[in-house]
């Protein structure tokens, strides 16, 4: 069985930040025109008027400041409030293989490997643009990149779940090397009428380069220790777009097909889960918590993250320990522990430990126990 490092990280930002001022401008005024033409119905009591939103309880819900959207000037109108992203012929790209490519020549850049070097390719994300053809296969096709390349969704823990994928193939000499693209286009599935909800989600992309430990040359590369995945079926945070919605037309754009969840009962389930799972990782590999240097933890929700710590460390996490891209990024499903891992890894020193973890709907949580070399 061969030995797994972690050998180049890349990230690809969208072109358009915006921030939650800007968000809650467009969503003010989706609420007061609402209001206003159910206005008679409002004062007769048939109908409740929606609440506006505020910059100041977006962060205060979330720690979210801004986010990056593939358009913003879709989400930003009132009359829209979702992203304009024109359907590509099927000769072009997609746009979330566009993202990958990207996202992808940054860590095979970083790993100081070429598309000859990679045998397998994994598209692991919240959503993919179609059934098929997969995804990983067109992210293949457009890199040069010979051997196989499959799609797999576990919500934000696809990339966690992506990495011990990879690390069997490599492990077993089934690929000398993968790459793992996470392209994540949040934002098309977000209901920015939602106020519980339209500030959470931001779009990016992350790719990572694993490898046989033999052959990396990069100048970061962190040996994989382990990694463990765990699963508990939960209705608390779903989606119910699919294919399947044309066969009964009365749920045609009902706001179950986008992205809805339970916040309260995620947040009271979801961390000790996360918290044990991940102290039991580390026991299992006879590492204590406090000789961890770093946690890239999903970046869902600011209490959430610093509650995870809390209940691994036995204390709070200062930012370096446990740092947090939320407040720029928003939360990017399986992408934002993988940004964490790819913005904050650079100054660890050899023998130096660091843990990602993703968690998210299914319930699904995915830890990566990593060593510096």
């Amino acid at each position: 069985m061969q030995d797994v490092v972690i050998s180049g990280s890349g990230l690809f930002t969208p072109p358009h930040a915006v921030s939650n001022e800007a968000l809650v401008t467009a969503f003010n005024a989706y609420v007061n025109d609402y209001n206003q033409q159910h206005a008679t119905a409002i004062a007769a009591g048939e109908l409740a008027p929606l609440q506006e939103s505020s910059a100041e309880f977006i962060e205060k819900a979330s720690g979210i400041k801004q986010r990056y959207l593939m358009d913003a000037s879709g989400v930003l109108d009132p009359q829209r409030m979702t992203p304009y992203l024109p359907e590509r012929s099927n000769d072009e790209l997609s746009v979330p293989a566009e993202m990958a490519v990207a996202a992808a020549r940054d860590a095979l850049a970083a790993a100081g490997k070429t598309a000859a070097d990679i045998d397998m390719v994994i598209a692991a994300a919240s959503n993919m643009p179609r059934p098929y053809p997969a995804l990983s296969i067109e992210v293949q096709q457009a890199l040069g990149i010979n051997g196989f390349a499959f799609d797999m969704n576990v919500a934000c823990s696809s990339a966690t779940f992506g990495i011990q994928t990879a690390v069997n193939a490599i492990a077993s000499g089934q690929a000398r090397a993968v790459l793992m693209v996470n392209p994540e286009v949040c934002s098309a599935h977000l209901n920015f009428r939602d106020r519980d909800s339209h500030f959470i989600f931001g779009d990016a992309c992350t790719a990572v380069v694993l490898e046989r430990a033999d052959t990396a040359t990069a100048a970061n590369v962190f040996e994989v220790l382990g990694c463990k995945l765990a699963t508990v079926f939960s209705n608390n945070i779903r989606n119910n777009f699919g294919f399947l919605n044309r066969c009964d037309e009365s749920g045609s754009g009902a706001l179950d097909k986008l992205f809805v969840q339970q916040g309260r009962k995620v947040f009271k389930e979801v961390c000790p889960m996360v918290g044990e799972h991940i102290v039991t990782h580390l026991d299992s590999k006879d590492i204590q918590p406090a000789g961890v240097k770093r946690f890239w933890l999903h970046q869902a929700n600011l209490s959430m993250n610093q509650l995870i710590a809390r209940r691994v460390l036995g204390r709070d996490a200062d930012t370096l320990e446990a740092p947090v891209i939320l407040d720029r990024y928003a939360n990017t499903s399986s992408a934002g522990s993988v940004i964490a891992f790819h913005l904050h890894h650079a100054d660890m020193a050899a023998g130096d430990i660091g843990v990602l973890s993703s968690f998210g709907a299914g319930y699904s949580v995915g830890s990566v126990i990593v060593r510096k070399r």
